[in-house]
């Protein structure tokens, strides 16, 4: 700009003048004072070495772009999916081997563990990577999860026990966190924030296909060459996708940043007391909801040695975080933040609120219409291609109007219809039009996965974007684990009492219930008035398990509402 002004003033005299007069006016301008004044603090924080507030300063002083530039965003995108598609495709496969794993090793009341694990370690692992991937870069980051996967997987296939195989689901949970997690962020740092939402849909796309076919290529494992394939098999292609990616995607401005900084320098910013406090918190309460019901009574010692735990670390992480951390790992003040808390709730319970709902829909086949494993999975289908449609409208409604707040109304209150139109309609004879009300449940929570994202985004610094991302994945997770967990409850509970009243004075009554509620074979092999009375108070207790899905899907709609948008 300079050259170009000292050009105008040789080539027209009478320019150099005004130049001069424009140059004064500039530095009285609120633009330029506003800068000014971000460009003081920001030596002022250097020099009182606060590292978080010169990271988020740091780009008016960075002669390097802070944006990720690639001249072949498609593939490198295309690459992330792969992975994106394996770790989806795992949760699924999973649900289909669990039952058969666990009987291999004569252990079937603990097979809920391959997946509670699962899910367990995501949790708690989810916090790190955000933070993570500032200091060390966007791919190093990405490999060191792929690498924590592959890993896992290949210890639950090699595992001789139940043991070591829920081991190497806890190693896989690790890596799956980051491979969910990262690619936003990338995608995030590579494209416009306008264009973030439609890249983001071919993201759900691929997660929403892994979790499809997990299953049915769970089942086909198992029937053809054994369980253990089902997770050998996921080592190489998540390998492959190790190597495009160390290939292909470029390293991240945080990389380039930290090359002059030592290992140890680099340790020491990451904020280890508060990610552990978190991790236990959070694992602890989650361990609550997993345990408390189903296999001990809530007054149990061990349910409130774990709910205090919770509590306890959880307060501890606040102190640290408030008083302590120099970069925390999830700084306070993101909470005060509207578009943060709204965005969170949004896509927590939408997520919450659909698991469960897809959770219980291939029950309720095999139940009602006797309907086989495949044949019930199918039904499925409609809400994950409302999904991806869902993700992809969000996108380009988003690219080509820059808003987002009106759409995610819209998949909040198209979420809420559906939940309700099962509950009112779902009882037992349900055709094939009535099958596909779940669509709209589909429809809304592809696009909370977009808008959430976007809003989240919209509303914080640059600088803030990968650890506040890693807290929406978190929220996400946490929000399944509550949906699956209420819902599993729900139903336990309420059909035991419904079949007790509905059985009262029936010989073998106790047997007839504990067998009913753990295993679905006998329910669809008894026959006549027993079998009659026994489906009638499943349908029943399955239909209150959409008022959880419908009262999450309702807060997810007032948490939508509450954003405050950002013209993007």
């Amino acid at each position: 700009m300079a050259a170009y002004d000292q050009t105008r003033s040789e080539n027209d005299p009478k320019n150099s003048e005004n130049v001069l007069e424009n140059d004064e006016n500039m530095e009285n301008t609120p633009l330029l004072g506003k800068i000014n004044s971000k460009l003081n603090n920001y030596q002022t924080v250097v020099e009182n070495d606060d590292v978080e507030a010169a990271q988020c300063l740091s780009p008016l002083v960075d002669k390097q772009p802070r944006v990720e530039v690639s001249r072949n965003i498609g593939g490198v995108i295309s690459i992330l999916l792969l992975g994106v598609f394996v770790a989806n495709a795992d949760s699924s496969l999973v649900l289909a081997t669990s039952g058969t794993i666990s009987s291999e090793f004569n252990d079937l009341g603990d097979a809920g563990w391959l997946i509670s694990s699962y899910t367990l370690a995501m949790c708690a692992a989810q916090s790190l990577y955000g933070q993570l991937s500032d200091i060390y870069g966007r791919k190093n980051t990405i490999l060191v999860s792929y690498i924590f996967f592959a890993v896992g997987s290949f210890i639950c296939g090699a595992g001789q026990s139940l043991p070591q195989v829920i081991l190497g689901r806890l190693v896989a949970g690790v890596g799956g966190a980051g491979i969910n997690c990262l690619v936003s962020i990338v995608i995030a740092d590579m494209v416009p924030i306008r264009e973030v939402a439609s890249w983001r849909s071919y993201v759900n796309i691929a997660a929403t296909t892994g979790r499809s076919l997990g299953g049915p290529i769970g089942g086909y494992l198992i029937d053809t060459i054994g369980w253990r394939w089902s997770f050998l098999g996921q080592a190489p292609p998540t390998i492959l996708a190790r190597v495009l990616v160390a290939w292909k995607l470029q390293p991240s401005h945080c990389q380039d940043d930290s090359k002059g900084h030592s290992h140890v320098s680099k340790l020491r910013r990451i904020d280890f007391l508060g990610a552990t406090l978190l991790s236990v918190s959070i694992v602890c309460g989650l361990l609550v909801l997993e345990l408390s019901g189903k296999r001990m009574p809530f007054t149990h010692p061990t349910i409130l040695s774990l709910l205090g735990a919770s509590i306890i670390t959880g307060n501890l992480f606040l102190l640290v975080e408030a008083f302590w951390a120099k970069e925390p790992i999830f700084p306070l003040r993101l909470m005060l933040n509207r578009d943060v808390v709204a965005s969170y709730i949004n896509l927590g319970f939408q997520t919450g609120a659909q698991m469960a709902m897809m959770m219980l829909v291939p029950l309720y086949f095999q139940i009602s219409e006797h309907a086989s494993m495949t044949s019930a999975g199918a039904h499925l289908m409609p809400s994950v291609i409302g999904n991806a449609f869902g993700g992809l409208l969000a996108g380009y409604i988003i690219r080509r109007t820059g808003r987002y707040k009106l759409i995610s109304i819209i998949g909040a209150v198209s979420s809420s219809t559906a939940y309700f139109l099962m509950m009112v309609r779902w009882h037992g004879h349900t055709s094939l039009l009535e099958s596909l009300y779940i669509i709209p449940g589909g429809f809304g929570n592809g696009i909370a996965l977009s808008t959430s994202f976007i809003s989240l985004t919209a509303g914080v610094e640059p600088c803030q974007v990968a650890i506040a991302s890693s807290g929406l994945y978190l929220s996400s997770n946490i929000g399944m684990v509550l949906g699956l967990s209420l819902a599993s409850a729900i139903l336990q509970s309420t059909l035991r009492k419904e079949l007790r009243i509905q059985l009262e004075g029936r010989k073998h009554l106790q047997e007839i219930i504990e067998k009913s509620l753990s295993d679905i074979e006998y329910v669809r092999n008894l026959h006549g008035r027993l079998g009659r009375l026994v489906t009638e108070a499943y349908v029943r207790c399955l239909t209150y398990t959409h008022g959880v899905s419908l009262a999450g899907a309702i807060v997810a709609l007032l948490a939508a509402a509450s954003v405050k948008e950002h013209i993007l």
